[in-house]
């Protein structure tokens, strides 16, 4: 097996990841304090490169959904692998990590002290929008749209390199072969962990203090490190399942999800709130989608030429959706198989927005209707810097049984955490291989490799007490080249998927 594998793909990673890991570890200060600088100048003074590129991106899909390339069968019968509804968990379940869960519960109120929210017209109407933003249409764009190149490339021109410098290829021809190839895929790997740290390292204190409230053990960094690693066991184990493992975890995960959901909209005691809520949410989204997708605030209205509320938090999300795009759109390109472009890039909007608008609708609302009535209040507590998972719980209990609802969730997290990275490894894995056969899967060796790298330096955040900020500010540096790696891959589609409907 050793010679079908590309070792630079697994070991400078794994060297790279180590370091940064010391690094962090042995030098918290210094290693935060580098990161605010890096912050500042990808964030702030490079933020509309992000902007832009995510405009972009969302119009590219649609294009490619409307125009000739539409009608573009991704394999050679029209007849697709998995039904609609196998399909559509899996391009959500396998795709959003436990994640969704902690940002629905919270993120409305960090919007509420923003001047940018009291400018728009306060946090009753603005809160619950833009976190709908930040999870709808743009950001699953870069999912979609890359999922559209990359089932390209292995359904229909049924190339076994399934790398992301691959879809480069009609652009730059045999210089993929060489030291840029390997430049893009290391980015690409490189952007994907940088993703995974961001999840769990911001995720699992929230799952800790669950832990700790249902038990009674207490809190501490032992325990959230300890999950940490017991859920790196639990993932880990399912990669021995294959493509099909993720099908049935998808199931799974889609219906705790669903009971989640349920739970808080029918027992919660605000129904009306929630719904009402989230369709003039919604509404307001729609009405105001172009002017919130080219804000970018250049006097910066903090006053003192800091980053703004864009640079803060859109910033963030594009680089976010953006490092994960590079190997997340490769499971949904593979599990695409026999369906139109069309048909993916709608029914991937429609099962990736469905998915994510219910969960920050039911979940963010309930929270806002808590703060809105004066039970919690959350944002002003969060503003001074009280810890987010204690304030989450103090949400839960508000809700009949609490105690229920916080194991429905921790369960929920798990197995989030299980279906994701266990497609994440699926994919890493084909990166490995020099060369391998469209369908076929990696040995389960290497996706256990990859399996374990992946808690390496959430651990090291972790254990280090890194900040929000310094969170947040990894996938903004490893996005910024990714961007480039995107608009490159795209433009290959369009000139590659032009030759195939003329018949060269």
């Amino acid at each position: 097996m050793g010679r079908k594998l590309d070792l630079s793909i697994m070991l400078v990673p794994l060297g790279g990841i180590l370091t940064v890991a010391a690094l962090v570890a042995a030098r918290p200060e210094q290693a935060f304090s580098a990161l605010a600088q890096l912050r500042g100048l990808f964030g702030n003074q490079l933020g509309a490169y992000y902007i832009v590129v995510g405009l972009g991106v969302f119009l590219s899909s649609l294009y490619m959904a409307f125009s000739r390339y539409g009608n573009i069968v991704l394999g050679k019968t029209n007849k697709p692998r998995y039904s609609n509804l196998q399909w559509g968990l899996m391009v959500f379940s396998a795709t959003m990590g436990a994640d969704i869960i902690y940002w629905s519960l919270i993120e409305w109120a960090y919007y509420m002290s923003e001047p940018r929210i009291a400018q728009l017209g306060g946090g009753q109407e603005w809160a619950s929008t833009y976190p709908l933003f930040h999870w709808g249409p743009i950001p699953w764009s870069f999912y979609i749209t890359l999922a559209v190149v990359f089932g390209f490339m292995l359904h229909v021109r049924e190339n076994g390199r399934q790398k992301i410098s691959e879809t480069c290829r009609p652009l730059l021809g045999s210089k993929v072969d060489g030291w840029m190839g390997k430049a893009i895929n290391l980015v690409a790997v490189f952007g994907l962990l940088a993703g995974t740290t961001t999840t769990l390292a911001v995720v699992m204190p929230l799952l800790s203090e669950i832990v700790s409230t249902i038990t009674g053990i207490p809190g501490s960094m032992g325990l959230t490190l300890a999950i940490l690693f017991c859920i790196a066991l639990i993932y880990t184990l399912a990669v021995w399942f294959g493509i099909e493992g993720i099908s049935k975890l998808s199931t799974v995960c889609a219906g705790l999800f669903a009971g989640l959901l349920l739970y808080v909209l029918l027992f919660g005691g605000e129904g009306r709130y929630i719904l009402e809520t989230g369709i003039q949410s919604v509404g307001n989204m729609g009405q105001h989608f172009f002017s919130l997708a080219t804000y970018l605030d250049p006097l910066r209205h903090s006053g003192d030429g800091t980053a703004g509320f864009t640079q803060t938090w859109t910033v963030f999300y594009w680089s976010y959706w953006m490092v994960w795009c590079t190997a997340t759109p490769l499971f949904i390109g593979t599990i695409s198989q026999g369906r139109t472009i069309r048909s993916t890039v709608l029914g991937g909007y429609f099962w990736g927005l469905a998915g994510t608008f219910a969960s920050f609708i039911i979940l963010g609302n309930f929270g806002l209707a808590q703060e809105m009535r004066g039970a919690i209040a959350v944002a002003s507590r969060l503003s001074t810097g009280e810890a987010p998972a204690a304030l989450i719980l103090e949400i839960f209990q508000r809700l009949p049984l609490a105690n229920l609802g916080l194991v429905l969730v921790a369960v929920s997290m798990v197995m989030f955490y299980t279906t994701v990275f266990d497609a994440l490894t699926l994919v890493l894995s084909t990166y490995s291989y020099k060369e391998l056969k469209v369908l076929k899967e990696p040995d389960k060796k290497v996706r256990t490799f990859w399996a374990l790298l992946f808690i390496l330096l959430p651990a090291a955040l972790l254990f280090s007490e890194g900040t929000l900020s310094s969170f947040q500010t990894v996938p903004i540096i490893a996005a910024f080249p990714i961007g480039i790696v995107i608009i490159l891959a795209i433009r290959s589609f369009f000139r590659d998927g032009g030759d195939f409907l003329e018949g060269r």
